[in-house]
C-alpha cells in the first residue's frame, strides 16, 4: 500500500471519530429533552394507555392490521422456506423441471387473495373513521381551540357558560404550557381554529390528531370532533404536530383530567374569578 494511502485513511478515520461522537451527543440530548414521551406497551402494540373511548376504537384498529401483517409475514416466510428446502436444485438431477407459461389458479389465488385484504382493510378503516368523525353537538362541555405560532389558546364553555381563556407562550416542558382541565366521563366537543399556518392539535392518549387549517368557516363540520373521557385522572402531554415554523417543537400545551368534585372546584374557581 502507498504512503498516500495510508495518509488519506488515517485522515479519514481522524474525521469520523469527531462526528460519530457529535451523532452520539446529539441523539442523547434528543432523548433526554423527550420528557413528554408517554410509556408504551407490547401490548398494546406500543401505543400509550388511551383516555378516551374513540381511542379504544382506535386502539383495535391498530391491533387487527399488526394481526394480519403479522400473519402475512408468517405465511411468506414459511412458502419461502418451503420452496427453499424442498424445491432446491439438487446435485443428482441436472435437469431443468418441467417449464410452464402459466398457472391460472396460482395466478387467481395472488390476485384476489391481495383484493380481499385490501377490501377488508377498506371496510374497518372507513367504518372507525365514522366513529372517530362523529359529532353528536349535545356535549355539554365545548372546547374551542386555537392555534397560533407559537402555542394554544383554550376556551373552554360548559352548559353555556364560557369560562376565561387559557393561553400561552412556546416552552420547553409541557407542564409550563397552557393547560386544558376536563372532567372524566364526560361528552367534550373540540372546535379547532387557527389564523396562520397549519397546525395539528396532538394529545398521544388521545390515539388521534386532527390538523388545524386555516381558512375553514366556523360551521364546517371538519373543524370539530368529539370525545368522551374515560375515568382515568392525570396529566397529559400535548404538542403540535404538524410542522408550522421556528419554535414548533416548543408549541406544547397539557390537558389535566379531573373527577367531578375537582371539575366543580375548578368550575366555581374560574367563573369566581371572572366576576371580579
Amino acid at each position: 500500500m502507498s504512503p498516500t494511502r495510508r495518509t488519506t485513511r488515517r485522515s479519514l478515520a481522524r474525521r469520523r471519530v469527531p462526528r460519530a461522537a457529535a451523532l452520539a451527543l446529539l441523539l442523547a440530548t434528543a432523548t433526554a429533552c423527550a420528557n413528554d414521551v408517554p410509556e408504551a406497551d407490547w401490548s398494546r402494540g406500543l401505543l400509550p394507555d388511551h383516555i378516551t373511548e374513540e381511542a379504544g376504537v382506535v386502539q383495535s384498529l391498530w391491533n387487527g392490521a399488526w394481526i394480519a401483517a403479522l400473519a402475512t409475514g408468517a405465511v411468506v416466510i414459511v412458502l419461502i422456506l418451503w420452496a427453499s428446502f424442498f424445491h432446491r436444485k439438487r446435485r443428482a438431477k441436472a435437469e431443468l423441471p418441467p417449464q410452464v407459461r402459466y398457472n391460472l389458479p396460482i395466478e387467481m389465488l395472488y390476485t384476489l387473495i391481495p383484493l380481499v385484504m385490501v377490501s377488508v382493510f377498506f371496510f374497518f378503516t372507513a367504518r372507525d373513521s365514522e366513529v372517530l368523525s362523529k359529532v353528536d353537538g349535545d356535549a355539554t362541555v365545548k372546547v374551542k381551540v386555537e392555534a397560533y405560532q407559537w402555542s394554544w389558546r383554550f376556551t373552554t364553555t360548559v352548559n353555556g357558560k364560557t369560562l376565561p381563556p387559557v393561553a400561552g407562550v412556546p416552552v420547553n416542558d409541557f407542564h409550563q404550557g397552557p393547560q386544558l382541565v376536563l372532567p372524566t366521563k364526560t361528552k367534550v366537543e373540540f372546535d379547532l381554529s387557527t389564523d396562520d399556518v397549519i397546525h395539528s392539535f396532538w394529545v398521544p392518549e388521545f390515539l388521534f390528531k386532527r390538523d388545524v387549517i386555516p381558512g375553514i368557516p366556523e360551521d364546517n363540520p371538519g373543524r370539530k370532533f368529539q370525545i368522551n373521557t374515560l375515568d382515568r385522572t392525570g396529566v397529559f402531554a400535548g404538542r403540535c404536530a404538524e410542522l408550522c415554523g421556528v419554535d414548533h417543537s416548543r408549541m406544547l400545551f397539557s390537558v389535566k383530567l379531573v373527577d367531578k368534585p375537582d371539575w366543580d372546584q375548578y368550575l366555581a374557581t374560574q367563573q369566581a374569578g371572572s366576576a371580579q
